[in-house]
């Protein structure tokens, strides 16, 4: 199954979160902080949201830095998804 999202979302899969801190010491699974670099999987197509008109300026396979808590989860194929306005992504990673 794939996802496609519709006007000015996108679909993004989070990256896997530090597991040491750089001074070696291991995290504890509730002391990892939610990740905020994610990689585009999808994008939607942009147009009329809203009464205004949006274009899409990301693409898909870019990394990019999200507010912490922001989009929905969702779980397809036991894959995490999260799907988000383009408006919650904060800036382009490269």
């Amino acid at each position: 199954m794939t996802i496609k999202p519709l006007a000015d979302r996108v679909v993004i899969k989070m990256t896997e979160a530090e597991e040491t801190t750089k001074s070696g010491i291991i995290l504890a699974g509730s002391a990892k902080e939610k990740p905020q670099v994610a990689e585009i999987v999808e994008v939607g197509p942009g147009g009329m949201v809203d009464g205004k008109e949006v274009k899409m300026f990301v693409q898909k396979g870019q990394k990019v830095l999200i507010s912490k808590y922001s989009g929905t989860e969702v779980k397809v194929d036991g894959v995490e998804y999260t799907i988000l306005r383009q408006d919650d992504i904060l800036a382009i990673v490269e």
